[in-house]
């Protein structure tokens, strides 16, 4: 009983995430023309973009600690975050390019959107690569953080302002949030796409807890090899 109380939000995110699989598959939707049936990939796609924003602009919060506090918790904390928000931008690069196959006859086209979310996810790679390039633990946490702040306002401008002001674009919500503005939503779609929209959110934080607990472990695992190798 006393797990349960204690996970019970892992408990609602996995219940939310097969109910929205089972939903997205089964529940009625409506025959659009071009979209047909795949109109069921935007309780995947959708939900996991929104799912990648939340996680990377909590690595912004976690950044800003680390700035405040100088904690090396804060560091890892924004790191793994990135990491689930890298995944998920993966997820949804995926699903977005087999929708694309199947509405606009291929898997990339030249679209402002789809390009600015390719460059958004090549700037949080770079934030991999650029912790990796230093040893030093205090300035790469320090340097990270303060690249984590500006990737997070240019991967917004990159997949919400700059689409806006191109003159054409064929992918939805160019004008505003797909899905959310009043009347772009099916009404017996909605009892699926908002269960999807939290259980996402729920599984990006919990894969972002497990990213940060196998981050000490290895940083424990190296202190303890590092003792080991002095003693000798």
């Amino acid at each position: 009983m006393h797990a349960i109380k204690n996970n019970w939000w892992k408990i609602a995110g996995i219940a939310l995430v097969v109910y929205v699989i089972a939903g997205g598959l089964l529940f009625e939707v409506p025959d659009l023309p071009v979209l047909r049936e795949s109109i069921r990939n935007i309780y995947f796609h959708v939900g996991m973009w929104f799912g990648m924003i939340f996680i990377l602009f909590m690595s912004v919060v976690f950044s800003l600690r680390y700035l405040a506090r100088s904690r090396p918790e804060d560091d890892l904390r924004a790191l793994a975050a990135v990491k689930v928000g890298l995944l998920f931008g993966l997820l949804g690069l995926l699903t977005g390019m087999l929708w694309a196959r199947f509405t606009w006859g291929d898997y990339w086209v030249n679209d402002p959107k789809l390009n600015g979310a390719a460059v958004g996810m090549l700037i949080y790679l770079a934030y991999i690569v650029l912790r990796s390039s230093l040893e030093d633990p205090e300035k790469r946490a320090r340097l990270a953080a303060v690249y984590s702040v500006f990737a997070f306002v240019l991967f917004f401008v990159f997949i919400m302002i700059l689409p806006r002001t191109a003159s054409v674009s064929i992918h939805p919500g160019v004008d505003g949030n797909p899905a959310l503005a009043t009347g772009d939503l099916a009404p017996e779609m909605r009892w699926v796409f908002y269960p999807a929209m939290l259980g996402w959110f729920i599984m990006s934080w919990w894969l972002y807890r497990l990213f940060y607990r196998m981050s000490r472990i290895e940083i424990k695992i190296r202190e303890i090899r590092e003792n080991q190798n002095n003693q000798i």
